[in-house]
């Protein structure tokens, strides 16, 4: 394997990007996922309305049942993870999301809508239980909290690339088009699978899973300690699970609550949504290494503390916004998204590192699975928590977003003291054990 030029490492670390050397398949793989979440976001709804004789209603019903009944996924994605390793759970996810897709060209009656969304949906949620675990397996002591950093940054500009592609395939394609389009991500999720389980990690990795999924370095898990009730015993890790929860509600801004905001209440315009979501987008794309390079130097419970409090900070800018004057909004609007975005680029890949961390090396799977659960029901009730707030005023939605970050922080610092470092080196900023 080449090394890496001193130059080519100086750009590197002032970039605050981890070293890429052989990792090609892995980091190819994850654009391909990421590039296939953006395309699903927005993009079902529509192609059910024209490729089914189903109303809007219909096809909204289906797919919110699909969702539900993949609800699951996350628990039986971590005994999965556990006893095969990341690398072949996601792969596997990735077959099963290519079938949902293959099953997207022949759906017409409500049930076939439902069963090829909740095909889509198990693919997505073994990649997401299993994508912190992944990181993992690439990721050294030294420069893990860069690796999440970049695997967060390579998400965004993902999801960012594939919804713009959605968007305007949606706009300009015929319904064969269309089709054609379902079969390409269909064919994109194999090539990702194929990549992934080509792909050998280097065996500097702070994690790395042997051939039958149990972690190298350590005797084999007790049977005891393998199920999900020592994971809810577990109140450290609860603790970090309920702190996510803010992160989640807050996540679900963009998509859910933001444009309904900006253009029924404080009646900024059609633009207002697209182009707040692409600045995020952007400034996540751009700032994410960077900003990786100062979250390493720190404690991620610390830092995690301090996205809270510039998330609600942000929160609070958006719930004043229908006090101020007409002029001042479209103003507001980029300020609040700024604040809030920053807050994002600070929490995620701390709170993805300690997600993996946290978690006992022989049962990280389950750990993983509960951990993505909070993903998964935050996701399903954000939609109808936050319209609801929005419904009864303005401001109400965006002060009990506020709330929920400042409970997050005593919850997220309660952390210090804990930790699970017997597979890693102590690096300064780490929890201290007790």
């Amino acid at each position: 394997m080449p090394r890496e030029s001193p130059r080519g490492a100086s750009s590197r670390s002032r970039l605050g990007l981890p070293d890429l050397t052989g990792t090609g398949r892995f980091v190819a793989a994850n654009v391909i996922d990421s590039l296939a979440g953006g395309l699903v976001i927005g993009f079902l709804v529509v192609y059910f309305t024209r490729t089914t004789s189903l109303s809007l209603a219909e096809v909204g019903a289906c797919l919110t049942l699909g969702n539900a009944l993949a609800l699951p996924v996350p628990a039986l994605a971590g005994r999965l993870l556990d006893r095969i390793g990341p690398q072949s759970v996601v792969a596997s996810g990735n077959v099963v999301s290519a079938l949902g897709f293959v099953g997207l060209l022949f759906a017409q009656s409500a049930w076939q809508v439902v069963a090829t969304q909740f095909l889509v949906q198990v693919g997505s949620s073994m990649y997401w239980t299993s994508s912190s675990a992944l990181v993992g397996l690439v990721a050294r002591s030294d420069d893990r909290t860069r690796w999440f950093g970049f695997f967060r940054a390579l998400r965004n500009v993902g999801i960012g690339f594939g919804g713009a592609i959605a968007s305007l395939a949606l706009a300009t394609a015929s319904t064969t088009g269309l089709r054609t389009m379902v079969a390409a991500q269909a064919a994109s999720y194999l090539v990702a699978a194929w990549l992934l389980l080509g792909w050998r990690p280097g065996r500097t990795a702070t994690c790395a899973y042997d051939t039958e999924g149990a972690p190298e370095d350590l005797p084999p898990p007790r049977r005891a300690d393998a199920r999900y009730t020592a994971v809810l015993r577990d109140g450290a890790y609860m603790r970090l699970v309920a702190a996510n929860l803010s992160f989640v509600l807050a996540s679900m801004v963009l998509s859910v609550l933001l444009g309904v905001y900006a253009t029924e209440e404080l009646k900024a315009g059609a633009w207002a949504g697209g182009v707040l979501i692409t600045l995020n987008t952007a400034l996540v794309a751009a700032a994410q290494t960077i900003a990786t390079r100062w979250i390493e130097r720190h404690r991620p419970t610390r830092v995690i503390a301090l996205a809270s409090l510039v998330n609600a900070a942000a929160f609070g800018v958006f719930a004043v916004l229908g006090l101020v004057p007409g002029w001042a909004v479209p103003v507001g609007l980029v300020a609040a998204v700024v604040v809030y975005t920053l807050a994002e680029v600070l929490g995620s890949p701390p709170m993805g590192e300690l997600s993996v961390y946290l978690a006992p090396a022989h049962v990280r799977g389950r750990y993983l699975g509960v951990y993505q659960l909070s993903w998964s029901l935050g996701a399903t009730v954000a939609p109808a928590v936050l319209t609801s707030l929005l419904a009864l005023g303005p401001a109400v939605p965006w002060l009990f977003l506020a709330a929920c970050s400042l409970l997050a922080v005593p919850l997220v610092l309660g952390l210090e003291g804990r930790g699970n470092t017997a597979e890693r080196p102590a690096r300064r900023g780490d929890p201290v054990t007790t």
